[in-house]
């Protein structure tokens, strides 16, 4: 987020410059003493190099799950167009949101100019409410799964996830349209009289727009969604609890396959909310406690400490759930491990004979007919079970 992805920092205006403030663009290490001046050497190598690390790491995940998805027909179902959505909303905070912050640690000021300091922080609001309101949907889909399933529609399903994702994306974007609109650059005060650019995602007019802005930052982007995919779960737990007293015995085959799929969908988006929750929490928690609390920057060696694992924290959200996802899904990791595994392959197809590679595309041909015979057998509530099989 803009002004809590930035830096986690808040604005106490003084006039025409901010002294002393805690703004967005401002580090810690920006003004520790010289005699840190090694353990600021340290940091400004080792922290970027962190940050490449999650990038790259994200970076190959999220982009070979979206291939995944998106090469696979078998693979395209409701969940797995929400998870696509929210995989676009990790890369796109990957490559806009962690460079500029990584670039605080080699820099000591703003370096993308007024345009980057309206376009920048928009963007990476935007990624973070793609999301947060992602996974809502998600367990909004799941809750119709398993609490309604009559209420489910099979016949353009898919087509309707795809414009939910695609009116999730407009939502975000309209939502960090304030931040382009407000976001600015100004010239800080430090320390010894040192003066360097910053971006601030609010007007500088009083000490209460970094309260308002945190505020409203916790609750849409955080406590509001948690609170409604509780609610969701919550009832999912119940109807689950239930369905283990109520299937009988002898005829409900496929009750119970469809029952276990939805139950491990549900805690496949589960999983995907309680990392969400645990890398976001203490970032949202830091950002309004300066909000609140802080009027002078804070130069102590742990209160930066704590700044920067809230911070890596939050980025590292952006690219676990891929790996997360491979643990917890078969079908996904068989196609995660095929992917990797593909220029070995076709190496060792090109040297097969015309006979054997036949032999092969027919073996192939008849599983793949027989795993879409079985995948899309409809049950009992007219609801396909394709649609829930894909992970």
């Amino acid at each position: 987020m803009a002004g809590e992805l930035a830096l986690n920092l808040s604005v106490q205006p003084t006039g025409g410059n901010v002294s002393n403030a805690l703004v967005p663009g401002v580090l810690e290490t920006d003004l520790l003493p010289p005699t840190r001046g090694t353990a600021l050497f340290v940091i400004r190598c080792v922290i970027p190099s962190l940050y490449l690390l999650i990038i790259t790491v994200g970076l190959l995940g999220n982009i070979t799950l979206m291939k995944i998805f998106i090469s696979n027909s078998a693979m395209r179902s409701v969940p797995n167009i929400f998870i696509s959505s929210l995989a676009a909303g990790d890369l796109l905070l990957l490559v806009t949101c962690m460079p500029v912050d990584a670039s605080r640690y080699l820099f000591e000021e703003w370096m993308f100019g007024k345009v980057g300091c309206k376009l920048i922080p928009a963007i990476q609001l935007t990624s973070v409410g793609v999301s947060v309101f992602t996974l809502t949907a998600l367990s909004a889909d799941r809750y119709k799964a398993i609490v309604n399933p009559m209420d489910i529609q099979t016949s353009n399903a898919v087509l309707w996830t795809c414009f939910k994702a695609f009116a999730i994306w407009i939502i975000s974007m309209m939502l960090a349209v304030p931040e382009a609109v407000f976001s600015e650059v100004a010239h800080i005060n430090g320390t010894d009289n040192i003066s360097f650019r910053a971006c601030i995602p609010y007007p500088q007019t009083d000490d209460l727009h970094p309260k308002i802005h945190s505020v409203l930052i916790f609750l849409v982007y955080f406590l509001i969604p948690l609170t409604i995919i509780s609610i969701y779960y919550y009832h999912i737990a119940r109807t689950l609890i239930k369905s283990a007293h109520n299937i009988p015995g002898e005829n409900s085959e496929h009750s119970k396959r469809q029952m276990e799929t939805r139950k491990r969908l549900a805690k496949i988006v589960l999983v995907f909310v309680g990392f969400f929750a645990v890398c976001w929490f203490p970032n949202h928690v830091l950002y309004m406690y300066r909000s609140f609390n802080y009027s002078e920057i804070d130069p102590s060696l742990g209160h930066m400490i704590i700044t920067l694992v809230a911070r890596v924290l939050s980025f590292c959200n952006s690219c676990v759930n891929p790996f997360a996802l491979y643990f917890l899904s078969e079908s996904f990791r068989r196609h995660f491990n095929s992917q990797l595994c593909c220029r070995r392959k076709s190496h060792h197809e090109r040297s097969t004979s015309y006979l054997h590679s036949s032999s092969a595309v027919r073996m192939t041909s008849l599983k793949s007919n027989a795993k879409n015979t079985m995948t899309t057998l409809t049950l009992l509530n007219g609801h396909n079970l394709k649609q829930e099989m894909s992970l």
